[in-house]
Protein backbone atom coordinates (compact mmCIF):
# COMPACT_ATOMS: atom_id res chain seq x y z
CA UNK A 1 0.00 0.00 0.00
CA UNK A 2 1.62 3.20 -0.92
CA UNK A 3 0.10 6.23 1.02
CA UNK A 4 1.27 10.38 0.32
CA UNK A 5 -0.09 12.13 3.82
CA UNK A 6 0.80 16.09 2.32
CA UNK A 7 -0.08 17.58 -0.91
CA UNK A 8 -1.55 20.51 -2.42
CA UNK A 9 -4.20 21.39 -5.00
CA UNK A 10 -5.69 25.00 -6.27
CA UNK A 11 -7.57 25.63 -3.17
CA UNK A 12 -4.33 26.81 -1.64
CA UNK A 13 -0.70 27.18 -3.48
CA UNK A 14 -0.82 23.83 -5.96
CA UNK A 15 -1.40 23.68 -9.55
CA UNK A 16 -3.59 20.79 -10.21
CA UNK A 17 -7.22 21.45 -9.20
CA UNK A 18 -8.49 19.24 -6.71
CA UNK A 19 -10.28 16.72 -8.69
CA UNK A 20 -6.87 16.68 -11.12
CA UNK A 21 -4.83 15.79 -7.89
CA UNK A 22 -7.04 13.04 -6.88
CA UNK A 23 -6.59 11.41 -10.81
CA UNK A 24 -3.05 12.19 -10.88
CA UNK A 25 -2.65 10.12 -7.55
CA UNK A 26 -4.64 7.37 -8.69
CA UNK A 27 -2.69 7.18 -12.04
CA UNK A 28 0.85 7.51 -9.84
CA UNK A 29 -0.04 4.62 -7.89
CA UNK A 30 -0.78 5.60 -4.72
CA UNK A 31 -3.37 3.56 -2.70
CA UNK A 32 -4.21 6.73 -0.30
CA UNK A 33 -3.70 10.34 -0.55
CA UNK A 34 -4.21 13.28 1.99
CA UNK A 35 -5.72 16.78 0.53
CA UNK A 36 -3.77 19.14 2.93
CA UNK A 37 -4.21 22.87 1.77
CA UNK A 38 -3.24 25.53 3.68
CA UNK A 39 -5.43 26.55 6.25
CA UNK A 40 -8.52 25.45 4.18
CA UNK A 41 -10.41 22.49 3.44
CA UNK A 42 -12.09 24.11 0.72
CA UNK A 43 -11.03 21.78 -1.77
CA UNK A 44 -12.28 18.69 -0.12
CA UNK A 45 -15.40 18.52 -1.82
CA UNK A 46 -14.48 18.58 -5.32
CA UNK A 47 -11.95 15.94 -4.73
CA UNK A 48 -14.82 13.87 -3.31
CA UNK A 49 -16.76 14.12 -6.05
CA UNK A 50 -13.68 13.05 -8.87
CA UNK A 51 -12.10 10.13 -6.21
CA UNK A 52 -11.41 7.31 -8.46
CA UNK A 53 -11.88 3.90 -7.78
CA UNK A 54 -9.57 2.37 -5.91
CA UNK A 55 -8.07 5.50 -3.98
CA UNK A 56 -8.57 6.62 -0.38
CA UNK A 57 -8.84 10.61 0.46
CA UNK A 58 -7.71 11.67 3.82
CA UNK A 59 -8.93 14.59 4.45
CA UNK A 60 -6.89 17.12 6.04
CA UNK A 61 -4.98 20.55 5.72
CA UNK A 62 -2.04 22.10 6.45
CA UNK A 63 -2.01 25.38 9.57
CA UNK A 64 0.30 28.26 9.69
CA UNK A 65 1.77 28.08 13.31
CA UNK A 66 4.78 30.09 14.67
CA UNK A 67 6.72 29.13 18.06
CA UNK A 68 8.73 32.12 19.42
CA UNK A 69 9.03 33.86 16.39
CA UNK A 70 9.63 30.59 14.25
CA UNK A 71 7.34 29.66 11.49
CA UNK A 72 6.30 26.00 11.22
CA UNK A 73 3.29 24.25 9.93
CA UNK A 74 1.29 21.46 11.58
CA UNK A 75 -0.77 18.77 9.41
CA UNK A 76 -4.24 18.32 10.71
CA UNK A 77 -5.89 14.81 9.23
CA UNK A 78 -9.34 14.02 9.62
CA UNK A 79 -10.72 16.48 11.91
CA UNK A 80 -14.57 18.51 12.16
CA UNK A 81 -14.22 20.81 9.74
CA UNK A 82 -17.08 22.32 11.15
CA UNK A 83 -16.03 22.44 14.09
CA UNK A 84 -16.76 26.24 15.63
CA UNK A 85 -13.01 27.04 17.02
CA UNK A 86 -10.88 25.45 14.76
CA UNK A 87 -12.91 26.87 11.35
CA UNK A 88 -12.82 30.44 13.74
CA UNK A 89 -9.09 30.13 13.53
CA UNK A 90 -8.67 28.95 10.13
CA UNK A 91 -10.63 31.65 8.77
CA UNK A 92 -8.37 34.29 10.95
CA UNK A 93 -4.97 32.89 9.12
CA UNK A 94 -7.01 32.49 5.45
CA UNK A 95 -8.61 36.35 6.30
CA UNK A 96 -4.95 38.05 6.65
CA UNK A 97 -3.66 36.65 3.35
CA UNK A 98 -4.16 39.16 1.07
CA UNK A 99 -3.39 41.84 3.19
CA UNK A 100 -0.32 40.30 3.60
CA UNK A 101 0.50 39.61 0.12
CA UNK A 102 -0.21 42.95 -0.70
CA UNK A 103 2.03 44.28 1.71
CA UNK A 104 5.14 42.08 0.30
CA UNK A 105 4.02 43.24 -2.85
CA UNK A 106 4.32 47.20 -1.81
CA UNK A 107 8.25 45.91 -0.37
CA UNK A 108 8.86 44.65 -3.66
CA UNK A 109 7.87 47.53 -5.68
CA UNK A 110 10.22 49.51 -3.19
CA UNK A 111 13.04 47.17 -4.12
CA UNK A 112 12.62 48.07 -7.63
CA UNK A 113 10.86 45.00 -8.52
CA UNK A 114 7.38 45.65 -10.79
CA UNK A 115 5.57 43.14 -9.35
CA UNK A 116 1.67 44.27 -8.91
CA UNK A 117 -1.21 42.59 -6.78
CA UNK A 118 -2.89 41.96 -10.38
CA UNK A 119 -0.59 39.77 -11.36
CA UNK A 120 -0.48 37.72 -7.89
CA UNK A 121 -4.00 37.48 -8.20
CA UNK A 122 -3.87 36.05 -11.48
CA UNK A 123 -1.45 32.88 -10.36
CA UNK A 124 -3.10 32.52 -6.95
CA UNK A 125 -6.46 32.51 -8.79
CA UNK A 126 -9.29 30.57 -6.42
CA UNK A 127 -6.90 29.43 -4.28
CA UNK A 128 -5.74 30.70 -0.89
CA UNK A 129 -3.20 33.51 -1.81
CA UNK A 130 0.31 32.88 -0.35
CA UNK A 131 4.19 33.34 -0.45
CA UNK A 132 4.64 31.00 -3.41
CA UNK A 133 2.24 32.98 -5.28
CA UNK A 134 4.23 36.09 -4.70
CA UNK A 135 7.27 34.14 -5.63
CA UNK A 136 5.99 32.47 -8.88
CA UNK A 137 5.11 36.26 -9.94
CA UNK A 138 8.78 36.80 -9.70
CA UNK A 139 9.94 34.05 -11.65
CA UNK A 140 7.20 35.21 -14.25
CA UNK A 141 9.30 38.55 -14.05
CA UNK A 142 12.80 37.17 -14.07
CA UNK A 143 13.83 38.00 -10.92
CA UNK A 144 14.51 34.69 -9.61
CA UNK A 145 15.19 31.40 -11.59
CA UNK A 146 12.46 29.30 -9.40
CA UNK A 147 10.16 29.06 -6.51
CA UNK A 148 12.63 28.08 -4.39
CA UNK A 149 14.96 31.06 -5.00
CA UNK A 150 12.47 33.02 -3.94
CA UNK A 151 12.49 32.06 -0.56
CA UNK A 152 15.89 34.10 0.38
CA UNK A 153 16.92 36.52 3.09
CA UNK A 154 17.04 38.51 -0.46
CA UNK A 155 13.77 38.51 -0.86
CA UNK A 156 10.54 36.12 0.89
CA UNK A 157 11.86 33.95 3.67
CA UNK A 158 11.23 35.16 7.30
CA UNK A 159 13.03 38.07 7.66
CA UNK A 160 13.96 39.14 4.24
CA UNK A 161 13.56 42.17 2.96
CA UNK A 162 9.76 41.65 1.24
CA UNK A 163 8.93 39.36 4.26
CA UNK A 164 5.67 39.95 5.87
CA UNK A 165 4.33 38.59 9.18
CA UNK A 166 0.79 37.11 9.08
CA UNK A 167 -1.57 35.79 11.32
CA UNK A 168 -0.21 32.28 12.47
CA UNK A 169 -1.61 29.88 15.49
CA UNK A 170 0.14 29.24 18.50
CA UNK A 171 1.49 24.98 17.87
CA UNK A 172 0.20 24.24 21.08
CA UNK A 173 -2.93 25.76 20.45
CA UNK A 174 -3.35 24.18 17.46
CA UNK A 175 -3.03 20.72 18.55
CA UNK A 176 -5.61 21.46 21.26
CA UNK A 177 -8.15 22.73 19.12
CA UNK A 178 -7.42 20.05 15.96
CA UNK A 179 -8.00 17.23 18.68
CA UNK A 180 -11.16 19.12 20.17
CA UNK A 181 -12.19 18.63 16.42
CA UNK A 182 -11.51 15.06 16.60
CA UNK A 183 -8.40 14.74 14.24
CA UNK A 184 -4.60 14.11 14.16
CA UNK A 185 -1.79 16.44 14.26
CA UNK A 186 1.86 16.18 12.41
CA UNK A 187 4.54 18.39 12.68
CA UNK A 188 5.44 19.10 8.93
CA UNK A 189 9.05 18.97 7.67
CA UNK A 190 10.29 20.12 11.26
CA UNK A 191 13.48 20.15 10.08
CA UNK A 192 13.69 21.68 7.09
CA UNK A 193 16.30 24.35 7.75
CA UNK A 194 16.78 25.45 3.87
CA UNK A 195 13.32 27.50 4.45
CA UNK A 196 14.85 29.62 7.14
CA UNK A 197 15.23 29.14 10.72
CA UNK A 198 13.64 25.54 12.28
CA UNK A 199 11.95 25.17 16.10
CA UNK A 200 14.99 22.99 18.22
CA UNK A 201 14.02 19.69 18.79
CA UNK A 202 13.47 20.76 22.35
CA UNK A 203 10.09 22.28 21.91
CA UNK A 204 9.32 19.27 19.94
CA UNK A 205 9.52 17.01 22.72
CA UNK A 206 7.54 19.90 24.43
CA UNK A 207 4.19 19.51 21.63
CA UNK A 208 4.75 16.07 22.07
CA UNK A 209 3.87 16.30 25.69
CA UNK A 210 0.80 18.63 24.48
CA UNK A 211 -0.44 15.83 22.56
CA UNK A 212 1.16 15.77 18.92
CA UNK A 213 0.51 12.92 17.53
CA UNK A 214 3.61 12.64 15.12
CA UNK A 215 6.58 14.01 13.13
CA UNK A 216 6.91 14.35 8.80
CA UNK A 217 10.56 12.46 8.66
CA UNK A 218 10.71 11.42 4.99
CA UNK A 219 10.31 14.35 3.09
CA UNK A 220 12.10 16.14 -0.17
CA UNK A 221 14.04 19.18 2.23
CA UNK A 222 15.30 15.86 4.97
CA UNK A 223 18.55 14.63 3.86
CA UNK A 224 19.34 11.06 4.92
CA UNK A 225 21.27 12.08 8.22
CA UNK A 226 18.62 14.27 9.60
CA UNK A 227 15.68 11.70 8.75
CA UNK A 228 17.63 8.83 10.83
CA UNK A 229 17.89 11.88 13.61
CA UNK A 230 14.33 12.69 13.70
CA UNK A 231 13.90 9.33 13.69
CA UNK A 232 15.51 8.41 16.82
CA UNK A 233 13.70 11.97 18.47
CA UNK A 234 10.15 10.38 17.49
CA UNK A 235 10.73 7.29 19.12
CA UNK A 236 12.42 8.95 21.69
CA UNK A 237 9.33 10.62 22.79
CA UNK A 238 6.82 8.72 21.43
CA UNK A 239 5.94 10.28 18.02
CA UNK A 240 4.43 8.65 14.41
CA UNK A 241 6.59 9.07 11.56
CA UNK A 242 5.48 9.80 8.59
CA UNK A 243 6.80 10.49 5.10
CA UNK A 244 5.05 12.53 2.83
CA UNK A 245 5.70 14.38 -1.11
CA UNK A 246 4.30 17.36 -0.37
CA UNK A 247 3.20 17.42 -4.06
CA UNK A 248 2.73 21.20 -5.40
CA UNK A 249 2.47 20.46 -8.79
CA UNK A 250 4.27 21.95 -11.30
CA UNK A 251 4.66 24.85 -8.79
CA UNK A 252 7.73 22.48 -7.02
CA UNK A 253 9.94 19.85 -8.00
CA UNK A 254 8.57 16.90 -5.66
CA UNK A 255 6.03 14.29 -7.61
CA UNK A 256 3.06 12.35 -5.68
CA UNK A 257 4.32 9.78 -3.71
CA UNK A 258 8.22 10.29 -3.80
CA UNK A 259 8.10 9.52 0.37
CA UNK A 260 5.43 7.87 1.57
CA UNK A 261 3.90 7.04 4.95
CA UNK A 262 4.01 3.48 6.50
CA UNK A 263 0.82 1.47 6.27
CA UNK A 264 0.81 0.40 9.87
CA UNK A 265 1.18 4.55 10.62
CA UNK A 266 -1.97 4.82 8.30
CA UNK A 267 -3.74 2.88 10.43
CA UNK A 268 -2.84 4.16 13.68
CA UNK A 269 -3.73 7.99 12.24
CA UNK A 270 -7.50 6.49 11.63
CA UNK A 271 -7.67 4.86 14.65
CA UNK A 272 -6.86 8.20 16.51
CA UNK A 273 -9.28 10.15 14.56
CA UNK A 274 -13.22 10.61 15.18
CA UNK A 275 -14.02 13.92 13.56
CA UNK A 276 -13.67 12.19 10.08
CA UNK A 277 -12.94 9.42 8.03
CA UNK A 278 -10.98 8.40 4.96
CA UNK A 279 -13.11 8.00 2.29
CA UNK A 280 -12.88 5.62 -0.43
CA UNK A 281 -13.05 6.22 -4.31
CA UNK A 282 -15.84 4.82 -6.38
CA UNK A 283 -14.96 6.27 -9.20
CA UNK A 284 -15.54 9.99 -9.34
CA UNK A 285 -18.42 12.30 -11.23
CA UNK A 286 -16.73 13.92 -13.70
CA UNK A 287 -15.75 16.54 -11.86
Amino acid sequence: MRIDLHTHSTASDGTDSPAELVRNAAASGLDVVALTDHDTTRGHAEAFAALPEGLTLVTGAELSCRLDGVGMHMLAYLFDPEEPALLAERELVRDDRVPRAKGMIAKLRELGVPVTWEQVARIAGDGSVGRPHVASALVELGVVPTVSDAFTDDWLADGGRAYVAKHETDPFEAIRLVKAAGGVTVFAHPAAAKRGRTVPESAIAKLAEAGLDGIEVDHMDHDAVTRDRLRGLAADVGLLVTGSSDYHGSRKTCVLGEYTTDPEVYGEITRRATGAFPVPGAGGHGV
